[in-house]
């Protein structure tokens, strides 16, 4: 069985297509016979899912913007320890639809926090585990939000102003442009199979000779 030990996270604004693309990607990997571990923030464990309905949750109103941030992070933190690391020790490709960089962009960039702050929380949290990949899907919020989100009952998070969700993209992309070893930066306004098939394409390309017998 191929073993890789490869961390892989999608980011991106609400509406950009981060479930529907790690969902596909979750079936390359499957079709290929990779070992993976698919798991998602907040959430992912027992703990994280109930953190995830308190932070998600429209009718929970306004939460400090650090109270929100040290949720995330301790979502993280039982995220990474109890699934995370042991997955990436037993040879798997973890892929988790967002993660740190989503703490940055959403508490720091757009919501005011400082970004030393968000760092030096989420490297306790995190033990200092940072990702090996990060796709980054962008899309403009307007398009997220009037053709992607449309019809759709909003969460806590994609309720607020697209003055916030601007920020939020802007955050990503000054991330993406500063650690351009790390991040790949794909246009999520394309087709789902178009956007599919870059994925493949970066993913295939960044697994080569990281297979391990």
């Amino acid at each position: 069985m191929m073993k890789l030990s490869v961390f892989i996270t999608f980011e991106g604004v609400d509406g950009s297509g981060k479930t529907s693309q790690i969902s596909l990607l979750r079936e390359y990997l499957k079709g290929r016979g990779i070992p993976f571990c698919l798991t998602r923030e907040p959430g992912g464990t027992a703990i994280g899912e109930r953190i995830r309905a308190i932070l998600l949750d429209p009718e929970v109103g306004d939460v400090h913007m650090l109270t929100e941030m040290l949720l995330y992070a301790a979502s993280r933190a039982e995220l990474v320890h109890s699934v995370i690391m042991p997955a990436l020790k037993q040879g798997k490709v973890v892929l988790s639809e967002r993660y740190v960089d989503s703490s940055l962009a959403y508490q720091a960039c757009a919501g005011g926090l400082s970004e030393d702050y968000v760092l030096c929380v989420n490297r306790i949290a995190t033990s200092g585990l940072l990702p090996d990949l990060t796709i980054l899907l962008d899309l403009d919020p307007e398009t997220a939000t009037c053709e992607r989100l449309a019809g759709k009952k909003c969460d806590r998070i994609e309720e607020r102003d697209i003055e916030y969700h601007r920020s939020v993209r802007s955050g990503y992309l000054k991330m993406a442009a500063a650690y351009p070893d790390r991040f790949r930066v794909i246009d999520a306004s394309k087709g789902i199979l178009e956007v599919h098939d870059e994925i493949i394409s970066v993913v295939s390309d960044f697994l080569k000779g990281r297979v391990e017998p």
